[in-house]
């Protein structure tokens, strides 16, 4: 299916320039409200339906909210505003408050000049691509403004943060607490700064906060689950037993030991995973992606895990676990899904998962995961300004001769980034100077092709 606004994680861009501008969002509010909030079978007869709009810390974001606002009443849905909160929370709210459809405007782990977009279902988890694609397709129709008696109502509400940290809280078990720990939590300047160091001080750690100050411009600025030198430093400076890193919306996780030594999510799923097997609680197996760490496949192999890879992008490993029956799975950038615990990547709940086996096993996170011999990455990022025909004879020659170099001790993945104009070029080595020799080499390809 070719999708013209949404990427693989629902539709960014920089603020200000196509799509993400005010008159786009507000008919992106129209189409969505009346593609989501289309099934009235579960609303009385003159019931609007309900929509739930939360944003990370992006000062667009007010920008945005009310140009969704304005859409979706014009096609007379109801709203409730959440104000900063983070993703997984609106798909935690929209599906315990019985609602119609959850929007997050949030560019995640972009720069703060990007934002974007994203949905969930009524039942909390992202949209089919059917859906997105009749979304696409409402948008080419004439906005049609619902009379005024029948326009949608925009409410707050208020209780928000409160509940979803009983929500996070209640995936730890009830007989267990985090006393006797001390632990850094890293928000971001994002969507976790008023709700993430409550859920771990109220199971009873001594929490350190840090990144939780936005101002509308600092989230994911040199903090966060995407640049974790601050988290290893502050772990280090207070003498903490552990450091959690979320990302501007909550949804991506990164750890550090008592040494500042981070953890990152194929580590931590390996951790997750190993846990529930020796507690008999391990449905089926894991799956990564395309850009996993073979040294989780490989250490979950001798525990007799079964291991599959997906696309890259959470929603596609929630498809696979969909489809083989299975529960966990995620990204080594951090994007954790525990589907027995939340319909969606959760970086706070993922933390508590990670924290239990390691309270249980009485291990650190290093000895837990003394078994997984990670392989060197080389990953490059190539910005382009316009598609790249990945089959183009430099790149394919480029690839051809570094997987031949590679044999059976690497992989190569070559991708277009979904959230950004980039080319990802991944090579993955037993050797770490041989990684970086054929990534360099492709990467040259890339923009011989590009140019």
């Amino acid at each position: 299916m070719t999708r013209h606004y949404f990427g693989t994680d629902g539709i960014r861009g920089k603020v200000g320039e196509a799509p993400i501008t005010p008159d786009f969002v507000m008919r992106l509010g129209y189409a969505a409200g009346k593609v989501l909030a289309s099934d009235h079978s579960t609303l009385a007869v003159g019931e609007n339906p309900v929509v739930l709009i939360g944003k990370d810390t992006r000062v667009s974001g007010y920008m945005l909210e009310a140009a969704l606002q304005a859409g979706l009443c014009a096609a007379g849905v109801n709203v409730r505003l959440v104000g900063p909160m983070p993703t997984p929370a609106v798909a935690y709210l929209t599906r315990a408050l019985r609602l119609q459809a959850g929007i997050v405007i949030s560019a995640s782990h972009n720069p703060f000049e990007d934002n974007g977009i994203k949905f969930f279902s009524a039942t909390g988890q992202k949209l089919e691509d059917a859906t997105e694609a009749a979304i696409e397709a409402e948008m080419l129709n004439p906005m049609k403004t619902m009379t005024s008696r029948d326009l949608g109502r925009v409410k707050r509400i208020d209780d928000a943060p409160a509940r979803y940290i009983e929500f996070c809280k209640s995936s730890f078990p009830f007989d267990k607490d985090l006393r006797g720990l001390r632990i850094v939590v890293d928000c971001a300047h994002g969507a976790t700064y008023h709700v993430a160091p409550s859920v771990f001080h109220e199971l009873g750690a001594d929490t350190i906060a840090i990144g939780n100050q936005p101002n509308g411009s600092n989230i994911n600025q040199e903090c966060g689950a995407t640049s974790t030198a601050a988290l290893s430093m502050a772990v280090r400076r207070h003498r903490a037993d552990y450091g959690i890193a979320l990302d501007g919306d909550g949804d991506r996780l990164m750890m550090a030991d008592a040494n500042g030594i981070i953890y990152n999510g194929d580590q931590l799923i390996y951790v997750i995973a190993r846990h529930r097997q020796q507690k008999g609680k391990l449905k089926g197996g894991v799956v990564g992606t395309l850009m996993s760490n073979l040294g989780m496949e490989h250490a979950l192999k001798r525990l007799g895990v079964p291991f599959a890879r997906a696309r890259v992008g959470d929603r596609y490993v929630l498809e696979m676990l969909a489809e083989r029956g299975w529960q966990l799975g995620g990204e080594a950038s951090g994007h954790i899904l525990c589907l027995e615990k939340h319909t969606t990547g959760d970086g706070i709940i993922a933390a508590l998962q990670v924290l239990r086996a390691l309270r249980e096993s009485g291990e650190s996170l290093a000895e837990y995961t003394a078994d997984m011999k990670m392989y060197p990455q080389t990953l490059l990022n190539i910005p382009v300004v316009s598609r790249v025909d990945m089959e183009h004879e430099l790149i394919r020659q480029s690839v051809n001769e570094a997987e031949a170099v590679l044999g059976e001790t690497g992989r190569v993945v070559l991708r277009a980034s979904g959230t950004e104009p980039l080319i990802r070029v991944m090579v993955e080595s037993a050797n770490a100077d041989c990684a970086k020799k054929e990534a360099e080499r492709i990467a040259v390809a890339v923009k011989a092709a590009a140019a």
